[in-house]
């Protein structure tokens, strides 16, 4: 018992020793020592992440919740890191970025797993992009209060990207975009997945309509394995025998700021181009499809709403019709529930009072807009979340200038929220109400039946509001015979339409323009 009760004394003597060095040190609370492996080679700049999963909570790696918002939300601190070579060390701590809390001061204490990253792909802003760096996983007592050095070590490297193996009905295709390469100064690869139809390496002769698929936030080319799985309605009306025959191309949701859009940008660079120029020319070639307008048509939902709009819009001589489903805001105006041009504050409304980002389908709020922005400052390089590759970093380098630096310049402030208006006029030419607006008189005739827009009337990110802005200026002009259906009670991402009866009215729009 003697010796017990001396062992303590000297370790309490000890851990007394070591706080008061920490403390001289300026070191006044906890923090994170991250220790680049001797095993791994030496690391460009990125951005280092720590992520606190309380232990109590079941799931997989922590790493895998990095970006969860709302109640799904765990503590996460992200910082610059410079090069690295192996055995430096960087330290994250009180100047963190945090979040959901404000600080690392705020950290609840109690037990928690605990995990390193390091996202440094310059080409696929994601957590996950090949070549990014995670460490093991420590289960450690945290306390925020006392000077203390959790050690955590960066030791494994995320596998280089292999296009996965062809099946049946699946190819998958990366080709070398000279003009992204160009813009970007470094190669950059174009991505997709392709499901071919039935009898398509028999038929060694026919040639097939060429249907262009975007998928959600984010989506990668590999979507296609998920649409074909077994059991989905997705295959059972593909593989109808009295399905019409498509040779369906699903674009990748990767790029060098996070989800690309798919069109010409300041940020991201001419990706329009690259699509429409490179990568659709590539596959019409090698798997005998399209080859005109009116062979081509597009399809989405959420992101990939937007998208198919915008590229039936932006290119109207080189689709044939685009079906959108929940589209992101197709009007600035009604950017979810900010008003882009407006001026004043993305996180409060005029009254002071929290934004919603997310609702649910009883309207309560889901999370708010500085939440969510917040999350984002923490991935972000420089705390912004205009370098987050997070959705509202995606959406800000796709519609948003590019500053002398070469980075997206804000549309809003990283901690504040105020709006920069000089911004936001760049942003214009991406607003697809006012882009219809400004060139009306030469898009409606080639836009006359092609625009096909579903959208829930209880969206969760409330993407109707802007849907319903753009069907009050279509009503006020000479029909295009748009088609605008909205889900009563219905959230995201509603689709009133089938996959079985939208192929069929795909295929009549292309029969019809081969008239």
């Amino acid at each position: 018992m003697r010796s017990h009760a001396l062992a303590r004394v000297l370790a309490s003597a000890a851990l007394s020793a070591v706080a008061a060095g920490l403390a001289s040190a300026g070191q006044t609370g906890l923090r994170f020592a991250v220790t680049l492996d001797a095993s791994l080679p030496a690391q460009p700049p990125g951005r280092l992440i720590v992520v606190m999963v309380p232990a109590d909570q079941p799931g997989g790696e922590p790493r895998f919740r990095i970006g969860d918002t709302g109640r799904r939300a765990v503590p996460t601190l992200g910082v610059d890191a410079r090069p690295l070579a192996p055995g430096d060390r960087v330290t994250v701590g009180a100047d963190a970025a945090a979040f959901p809390i404000e600080a690392l001061r705020d950290l609840p204490a109690g037990e928690y797993r605990v995990q390193a990253v390091l996202a440094a792909n310059r080409d696929i802003r994601r957590v996950d992009a090949p070549g990014n760096l995670y460490g093991d996983i420590r289960r450690v007592e945290l306390d925020p209060g006392p000077p203390a050095t959790i050690d955590l070590r960066l030791t494994q490297r995320i596998p280089d990207e292999r296009l996965p193996d062809d099946t049946e009905f699946l190819r998958f295709v990366s080709i070398r975009s000279e003009r992204l390469s160009a813009f970007h100064g470094r190669p950059i690869q174009l991505r997709a997945g392709v499901i071919l139809p039935p009898g398509h390496d028999e038929e060694a002769e026919r040639r097939y309509p060429l249907r262009v698929r975007i998928g959600g936030y984010g989506a990668r080319y590999t979507a296609v394995q998920r649409m074909m799985r077994p059991g989905s309605r997705f295959r059972t009306a593909w593989l109808d025998p009295d399905a019409p025959r498509f040779v369906l191309l699903h674009l990748d949701g990767a790029g060098p700021w996070g989800d690309p859009y798919q069109v010409d940008s300041a940020n991201n660079g001419p990706y329009g181009d690259a699509v429409t120029e490179e990568l659709i020319p590539y596959v019409e070639e090698r798997f005998r499809a399209g080859g005109s307008q009116g062979a081509r048509v597009l399809d989405g939902g959420s992101t990939g709403g937007w998208v198919a709009l915008a590229l039936q819009i932006f290119h109207p001589d080189f689709f044939g019709g685009a079906w959108a489903s929940c589209p992101d805001s197709v009007d600035f105006r009604a950017f979810q529930l900010v008003d882009v041009y407006r001026g004043g504050n993305a996180w409060v409304d005029g009254e002071g009072r929290e934004l919603p980002s997310a609702r649910n389908l009883d309207g309560s709020t889901r999370f708010t807009m500085r939440h969510e922005l917040r999350m984002e400052n923490v991935l972000g390089g420089g705390d912004s979340w205009a370098r987050s590759g997070g959705q509202w970093g995606a959406w800000n380098a796709v519609y948003g200038p590019r500053g002398a630096d070469g980075l997206p310049v804000p549309l809003w402030d990283p901690a504040s929220g105020d709006i920069d208006t000089e911004a936001a006029a760049h942003w214009e030419r991406y607003d697809l109400r006012l882009v219809l607006e400004r060139g009306w008189d030469m898009l409606a005739p080639k836009l006359r039946g092609r625009l096909n827009i579903w959208v829930g009337e209880m969206d969760d990110y409330f993407l109707e509001g802007a849907v319903r802005r753009l069907d009050a200026f279509l009503r006020d002009r000479p029909s295009i015979e748009a088609r605008i259906v909205y889900g009563p009670g219905r959230g995201h991402c509603w689709t009133g339409i089938s996959p079985a009866e939208m192929m069929r009215e795909m295929a009549a729009q292309v029969e019809r323009a081969g008239r």
